[in-house]
């Protein structure tokens, strides 16, 4: 495993002119299969409103997890069990009277983390990340329709994205790429353990920025 990290980002405004709703997911546009058998997941949904002050707060760690996920309407709603693994290793997800559960990790191919459905029936997995104190992990990553006998496999880069859009609420499952651009985005790796950014608006274009503050 890669040394352990977490990242603590503070999103703040101040008087920031119009109010805007923000929406965090952590996609890495270069995955093979991204859309196709595999889906990002919104990670947070924040509102800055137009005067006063505003913040929002993330913290990755990477410590991933998958989770036999559970869906409704196109949102990740919870999580039907978990495991922790790390880049290197795999797990199996099995059933038995009706309670399932993964295997303990062993290894698999370096750099990237596996999970394998025999349940005996088409499941939904998910990779995210644990963080401190959580019981559940956060998803990123969703794999619908894993065939019994099937095998997920991911390398989940954590480059956060951000872009301005109330379309989405929180664990809403992404289909297809966001139609407006990232206004940031940063490989969380390459970040300091805590930082803190700055949303601006320029008032004679309306066009936001993140500031290092």
């Amino acid at each position: 495993m890669s040394a352990p990290f977490t990242r603590n980002l503070i999103i703040q405004s101040n008087d920031l002119g119009k109010e805007v709703t923000i929406m965090f997911a952590l996609i890495n546009s270069d995955m093979q299969s991204l859309y196709q058998d595999r889906f990002p997941v919104v990670w947070k949904v924040s509102k800055f409103g137009k005067t006063g002050a505003y913040r929002t707060q993330l913290t990755y760690t990477n410590q991933l997890a998958f989770t036999k996920a559970q869906v409704a309407d196109g949102n990740f709603i919870s999580a039907g069990t978990s495991i922790k693994v790390n880049p290197g290793q795999k797990t199996t997800l099995t059933e038995a009277n009706d309670v399932f559960s993964f295997s303990s990790p062993q290894s698999g191919s370096p750099g990237f983390v596996q999970a394998m459905n025999n349940t005996g029936s088409i499941q939904d997995i998910a990779v995210g990340f644990l963080n401190k104190g959580d019981f559940v992990p956060t998803p990123a990553l969703y794999f619908d329709d894993v065939g019994d006998g099937s095998q997920v496999t991911a390398q989940l880069t954590p480059i956060l994205r951000v872009y301005l859009t109330s379309d989405y609420q929180e664990s809403t499952i992404l289909r297809g790429a966001i139609e407006t651009p990232a206004i940031w985005s940063q490989d969380l790796t390459g970040l300091a353990q805590h930082t803190a950014w700055n949303l601006k608006r320029d008032p004679s274009s309306g066009r936001y920025t993140l500031v290092h503050a």
